[in-house]
């Protein structure tokens, strides 16, 4: 199938990097960088190898990309803020209110989704949030030793 400057090509619901890279405005190394990172996991196609992006992940790579680019986070910053800070925060859920995730905070939403609804559309397993779930929680806040 021939690949115009302007078509997208679909392989099923899913998109080719290239295609991903022109609708987030981002170069495919930046996208693989942030699968390196930890931060999203395509889908690989059978035959090729190649990366295939659900709508679910470039939505996930939109965020990533505001939170780093627009809002400053670092790397490593956001990785804590994936263990940290509940889904419907990161994700600026329109409709938190509605969601178990919100509903139950002190749990992580891929927990919350095994024995209650949730609002997300993604799977679990191709989360940030999921993805990053074996880093390790750490203090963010050292406190301050007393001065004498």
């Amino acid at each position: 199938m021939p690949r115009g400057k302007n078509k997208l090509v679909k392989v099923g619901d899913l998109f080719l990097i290239n295609d991903v890279s022109r609708m987030v405005n981002l170069s495919q190394k930046r996208i693989r960088e942030y699968e390196k990172e930890g931060f999203i996991k395509p889908v690989r196609e059978r035959n090729t190898n190649n990366r295939l992006y659900s709508s679910f992940d470039v939505a996930q790579i939109q965020q990533i990309n505001h939170l780093i680019h627009e809002r400053g986070f670092t790397l490593a910053c956001l990785r804590n803020l994936m263990v940290l800070a509940p889904c419907w925060n990161i994700f600026d859920c329109p409709d938190k209110e509605k969601c178990a995730a919100y509903q139950i905070p002190w749990r992580p939403c891929y927990e919350v989704r095994q024995y209650r609804e949730t609002l997300c559309n993604g799977p679990c397993e191709r989360c940030a949030i999921y993805l990053n779930r074996d880093v390790k929680k750490e203090r963010i806040l050292e406190p301050f030793p007393r001065p004498e």
